[in-house]
């Protein structure tokens, strides 16, 4: 049972995950022509064009992810090894102890941070799109 819940939480984080930011664009006389439909697959095609430039969709979620991790190992050890000398245990052993849970916390944070809710796209990302859509005749109004 615990199996379940835990990959359903992960199934729900990783949809979340996906469902990314999108431009919004503002009704101007372009977009009335062609309609919404059309509009759609022109914001797919800037999409994808700004991907085979070399612009993420993401932000580095793995960069940060790791990053948390790493901060929250070393916090963790810090922490651990002067409350073990504040408690007169051998501050060694509580920076171990302190590591260990600090990078777990990290880890922990860093994917709640990456999965949940819709990210924002790299600058490069939505600058492409932004100027690949003008250059169609939308106006981008912003991202949401």
């Amino acid at each position: 049972m615990k199996g379940m819940t835990l990959s359903a939480v992960f199934v729900a984080l990783t949809l979340s995950a996906c469902s990314g930011a999108r431009p919004v664009l503002y009704p101007n006389e372009h977009l009335e022509s062609v309609g919404k439909e059309v509009a759609e697959q022109d914001i797919e095609t800037c999409k994808q064009l700004a991907e085979s430039a070399g612009a993420e969709e993401g932000s580095g979620k793995a960069g940060r992810v790791a990053t948390n991790t790493a901060v929250g190992a070393g916090a963790g050890a810090a922490s651990g090894a002067l409350g073990a000398v504040i408690s007169g245990a051998s501050a060694g052993l509580g920076s171990m102890v302190g590591a260990a849970s600090g990078a777990v916390w990290g880890l922990l944070t860093g994917l709640f941070h990456a999965f949940a809710g819709p990210s924002q796209p790299s600058q490069a990302y939505t600058g492409f799109v932004n100027r690949c859509l003008q250059e169609k005749g939308y106006d981008v109004t912003g991202w949401q």
